[in-house]
């Protein structure tokens, strides 16, 4: 809902995400308005909240997420303990935590230690780590597939997996089925969009009927979110779903 239907008001898209056929939905930072609000338009329109994003966005300007930030460690846990309340409130399956602008030593082992404490706060909560492009988002501090994968080993929770998007895999590696052979043993969560210009799944060179079949294959059996730039409106570029 943060990237889809955004030629309506907000509160609209819910309503128009299931006439198109969505079951579910994604909301990356649903902090500003009334989340009962949110609520009250799943239960009327069936939907499932899928994810929403962990902290909430810094609105001074600051890049969003700060869970690698060392000297941000505290606003992180509080922050985090905001999200956590939406989260539950939302039903969202899963909260996605963002690790921020960072970079060396220091900022891993603040990731690592930030994560253990989330993990262990919020036991029945499902939380995500993605990976993220430079081209998305420079300075990003997890940019790296197997950077992910040592942070969740190390970590060690059950309930902290991989978001996998596959935009991100195609900036990250170049190869998105071959980063999701990889990875998939870790994946609770998939979102998908065409390189380089974010656009709709079916107009690029990212093969994802096949992408698709994989995943079926491999018996993946959490949500796929498209999170991607509509080229006009979005109901006219829904097609990839039908095929």
């Amino acid at each position: 809902m943060s990237w889809l239907f955004t030629e309506l008001p907000f509160i609209e898209r819910f309503a128009a995400a299931r006439d198109a056929g969505f079951d579910a939905v994604e909301v990356l930072f649903p902090y500003e308005g009334n989340v009962q609000d949110i609520v009250n338009e799943l239960v009327r329109y069936d939907l499932t909240m899928a994810l929403i994003n962990c902290p909430p966005p810094n609105y001074t300007g600051g890049k969003p997420g700060w869970a690698a930030v060392p000297e941000l460690r505290e606003r992180f846990r509080r922050d985090f303990r905001r999200a956590l309340r939406y989260a539950r409130t939302l039903r969202a399956g899963h909260l996605h935590i963002m690790a921020g602008v960072a970079e060396g030593a220091a900022a891993k082992a603040c990731f690592i230690s930030n994560l253990r404490w989330a993990a262990a706060e919020a036991p029945n909560q499902s939380l995500t780590i993605e990976p993220i492009s430079p081209q998305a988002m420079a300075g990003y501090f997890l940019n790296d597939f197997d950077l992910a994968r040592d942070i969740i080993t190390t970590v060690g929770a059950p309930n902290l997996r991989l978001q996998f998007d596959a935009f991100h895999a195609a900036n990250i590696t170049g190869d998105v089925m071959g980063t999701w052979a990889d990875m998939a043993d870790l994946v609770a969560h998939v979102q998908v969009a065409q390189p380089p210009e974010r656009s709709e799944p079916d107009k690029g060179n990212v093969d994802y009927p096949a992408f698709f079949a994989r995943l079926d294959s491999d018996g993946y059996d959490g949500w796929i979110s498209g999170e991607y730039k509509p080229a006009a409106a979005t109901t006219d570029g829904l097609g990839w779903m039908q095929e």
